[in-house]
């Protein structure tokens, strides 16, 4: 490991643009359970179709609203990682550090990265269902009310959309804006660093592959090998709350 982490650190000591691909496994480590693992996923107990798809929400609102609200209680007890505040420290060595994550927890806003592109959108975000005022057309929560029996709350501007998640759902395309932002950062980093992600997303390993082939270094940070693992050149095996402390250490000592 410590001669992995030597060849990560010397392509980080003269890199000019740092980009971060942060999965679900970053979160998992503050106690946030991932929507896909074998027997612990949130999938495993709650129907995708339902509780993440344009149909689901359709069909069920009140109980597809409800899930999210329990969801988005859960998370607020969660707190960032030494991972999260390890990619903070990274803006301090690398001169342009942005985060690209697949996550809807803000656990990378509360640790302090600055740049971030949040893929999937936000736990904590509304927005109107019709996108009466543009799209999206956000809602503020603190104006509208709503009870378990009543949710999910109207749109205060048309009053005929509902108000739900502002994240993406299966069958909905990411922000068009987001997606380009992602690769055109992914194509002009000199480093990108992969953390916490299977690579079931076809964005997850579209960016390292292209990163790659510009010329960039590319660091896989995952317990296990994955989608992502033939695109890096180096794959650091371990938690990301426990590899990149490792790694921000031996930059420091670099410099």
């Amino acid at each position: 490991m410590d001669d992995l982490i030597q060849q990560c650190v010397e392509k980080l000591v003269t890199a000019q643009k740092l980009v971060v691909s942060t999965g679900a496994g970053v979160s998992q480590e503050s106690g946030i359970p991932t929507f896909r693992d074998q027997d612990t996923g949130l999938w495993e107990e709650a129907d995708p179709l339902l509780y993440a798809s344009p149909i689901g929400w359709a069909l069920q609102p009140r109980e597809v609203w409800n899930w999210y609200h329990a969801r988005r209680q859960e998370m607020q007890q969660a707190k960032p990682n030494p991972g999260h505040h390890a990619l903070v420290a990274l803006e301090q060595l690398v001169p342009q550090v942005v985060v690209i994550t697949q996550n809807i927890d803000r656990l990378h806003h509360q640790a302090g990265s600055r740049d971030i592109v949040a893929l999937h959108g936000d736990m904590y975000a509304y927005k109107c269902d019709q996108n009466c005022q543009g799209d999206p057309t956000p809602v503020n929560p603190d104006a509208v009310t709503w009870t378990e029996e009543t949710a999910p709350p109207r749109c205060p501007y048309c009053e005929t959309g509902k108000v739900r998640p502002d994240v993406v759902w299966f069958g909905e395309m990411l922000q068009r804006a987001h997606v380009e932002r992602a690769l055109n950062e992914a194509r002009t980093c000199d480093v990108i660093l992969v953390a916490g992600t299977a690579g079931k997303i076809p964005l997850s390993v579209a960016l390292p592959a292209q990163a790659r082939e510009r010329g960039a270094f590319v660091i896989e940070v995952n317990p296990n090998e994955s989608d992502v693992t033939p695109h890096a050149h180096v794959r650091l095996a371990g938690p990301s709350g426990i590899v990149l402390p490792k790694l921000v250490a031996a930059l420091r000592a670099a410099r």
